[in-house]
């Protein structure tokens, strides 16, 4: 009997991580990023870029998404001046840097040159278990949605 309840209990533990999962593979990058709290800032530029439609859309994408650690890193009003109407063009260079086409899975990833749909490249660099890109630390890899996957970023790396 205390093997049934110890067993029972512990399905009972990860049933929240699969509905997690399921329901992440169930949305749009976009949707996942909205309903993550690290991912505000990166949301919020996302929608005054006006690239919500675009990122919701069929894909696939991968996102390398910074956090909102990643962007209190930039030059104090940096964000702030982003996000001002007459500067979308320059928001929608920035973000679209951080966004490749097609799914590429952390277990694909190469060090190499990668385009970027904002048309610059990305260093990405596979390196003692690690990745990077264009210097930024991937902290977290492989958040499917139904319209691509999100790598978290420790930086946002920016079009030269």
């Amino acid at each position: 009997m205390k093997k049934l309840l110890v067993i029972a209990a512990a399905v009972l533990s990860i049933t929240p991580l699969i509905t997690t999962t399921a329901k992440a593979a169930d949305e749009t990058v976009v949707a996942i990023a909205a309903g993550n709290a690290d991912f505000s800032t990166l949301v919020a530029a996302v929608k005054a870029a006006g690239l919500v439609d675009t990122l919701n859309g069929a894909g696939p994408f991968t996102i390398f998404a910074p956090t909102n650690a990643a962007f209190e890193k930039l030059p104090k009003g940096t964000v702030e001046d982003l996000l001002k109407p007459e500067n979308k063009e320059k928001l929608t260079a920035v973000l679209t840097y951080h966004v490749v086409a097609g799914k590429v899975m952390a277990a694909d990833v190469k060090t190499g040159m990668v385009k970027t749909v904002q048309g610059g490249e990305l260093d990405v660099k596979v390196a003692d278990g690690g990745v990077t890109v264009n210097g930024a630390k991937v902290v977290k890899t492989d958040i499917v949605g139904s319209n691509g996957v999100i790598h978290v970023i420790d930086t946002v790396v920016l079009p030269k």
